[in-house]
């Protein structure tokens, strides 16, 4: 075992592997720092994906919009969410995650703003959807830089929280919004929208560092940067602290060029393909039920407040189940708790299309759904960032993310469909369960050397737990 008392009897080698390094000290101010600009990213995406719905029923009054006419913004900031999540992936494992993550919270901090000066449903659109694309890049790459920090032991619980982060900024726009757009009207939410992202710039650029692990497979002449990065980590043990004849390297095999070939290749196609159809499936009920659970319920007879209310708890559950999933993917092969808890996702579905009419029993089966359904997609976002080694991780968590993202666009319209054609609710929620049921099975399937494509290295989900 690596100790910092063993680190002062036993001389640093001429090479130090940046993992082991992070594993063998306690979480330090710099890795908690990085957790915490992470989140704030995140949760400030949860505001803006939730900002066109905050303002579209003033837009459709002031404009004189039907519904109909405005349901393109709405698209369009999915559609740009897919597209910078395929585009800024490959970037971040190209030129790094830092500027990336910059670059992305300045996309969509200044297309909000861009918007105040739009007049018509087209414009609203197309910056709709440049600020999606920087929502898209930023937060797989987040994930991405969280990932790379964590110590192994704790690597899935720590990415977990960060990623509630976004949960939280989607409760946070909602009150801001109750608030601001009552008193000052819609386009005083856009200021907020966009003037909170660009005031998070300033701490981003002076206190996000580069991923170590990037740095080291990707910049040779990075080794003082690294060292001072690793002294920050090893804190005031100056024993543990590497000396300047120190040489980090990451222990994985270098691609040329991070590409969805990689993602594909013999050594991980498996696992790739199983995670595409698991964020897929996990979008696609997410976005159904977040979008008509609502319309569902007040249809159903019940009050808008009791709705409201009633889909508050999907989201409180959410970020519970984000929280402790990721504890227990810590603890147990984190495929087999996915499997399992959307497994339990197919039961409480259908039993919220047998009780949804009864207040008092919906309201605790929303929030176990909610806990199982947003808490496995927080979860299986923190096991694909696990998945892929460094040389690809953001293209991998990308493009995972990317195809959940038809998934989403996908549900929002299928609710529609199928609440359009009447089928009895009991019958729409057991149609729901089928995408919860495919995700479980695909959990089940990840075998227990399912590796990424260095084929060679430990982010293989069995390797590091046991079975």
């Amino acid at each position: 075992m690596n100790t910092p008392a063993s680190a002062s009897a036993v001389p640093y080698p001429a090479s130090r592997d940046v993992q082991r390094f992070i594993d063998a000290h306690p979480l330090s101010a710099l890795q908690i720092r990085v957790v915490v600009l992470c989140l704030l990213i995140v949760a400030i995406d949860g505001i803006d994906i939730g900002l066109a719905a905050y303002i579209a029923p003033s837009v459709r009054r002031e404009w004189g919009l039907s519904i109909a006419e405005l349901s393109p913004v709405f698209v369009s900031g999915l559609v740009g969410m897919m597209v910078g999540s395929l585009i800024f992936g490959p970037l971040a494992d190209r030129w790094g995650r830092r500027p990336v993550l910059i670059a992305s919270v300045a996309f969509f901090g200044v297309s909000t703003l861009a918007t105040l000066l739009i007049g018509n449903v087209f414009g609203l659109s197309v910056l709709r959807f440049v600020c999606g694309m920087g929502i898209g890049g930023a937060t797989p790459t987040a994930a991405t830089l969280t990932a790379e920090y964590a110590p192994e032991r704790r690597r899935l619980s720590i990415i977990t929280i960060m990623l509630c982060g976004n949960s939280l900024g989607s409760a946070l726009g909602g009150v801001i919004a109750s608030q601001v757009i009552t008193r000052f009207g819609w386009h005083a939410m856009l200021v907020v929208g966009g003037v909170v992202p660009i005031a998070l710039l300033p701490a981003l650029w002076f206190g996000l560092p580069e991923s170590m692990r990037f740095l080291a497979l990707r910049r040779p002449d990075a080794q003082p940067a690294l060292r001072a990065l690793a002294r920050r980590i090893a804190g005031s043990r100056v024993d543990a602290a590497p000396g300047d004849d120190v040489v980090f390297v990451a222990a994985e095999r270098e691609v040329t060029r991070a590409s969805v070939r990689q993602l594909l290749s013999p050594a991980c196609a498996r696992g790739t393909l199983l995670l595409w159809t698991t964020f897929f499936m996990g979008l696609m009920v997410l976005f159904l039920m977040a979008n008509w659970l609502p319309t569902i319920l007040t249809a159903a007879g019940g009050s808008m407040r009791a709705a409201s209310l009633t889909t508050a708890l999907w989201s409180v559950g959410g970020t519970c189940g984000g929280l402790l999933l990721g504890q227990a993917m810590d603890r147990f092969p984190p495929h087999r708790v996915l499997a399992l808890a959307y497994t339990a996702a197919c039961v409480l579905i259908f039993t919220v299309g047998r009780v949804y009419a009864t207040p008092a029993l919906l309201a605790p089966i929303v929030f176990l759904a909610g806990f199982c359904i947003s808490g496995s997609q927080v979860g299986i976002n923190g096991l694909a960032a696990e998945f892929y080694p460094t040389a690809v991780r953001a293209t991998g968590v990308a493009w995972a993310t990317g195809i959940g993202r038809v998934g989403s666009m996908l549900g929002s319209a299928l609710g529609g469909y199928l609440l359009a054609a009447r089928l009895p609710y009991a019958t729409l929620f057991a149609a729901t369960c089928v995408p919860m049921l495919i995700a479980a099975l695909c959990m089940s399937a990840m075998r227990q050397r399912d590796a990424g494509p260095s084929g060679d290295l430990s982010f293989n989900i069995a390797d590091q737990r046991k079975s």
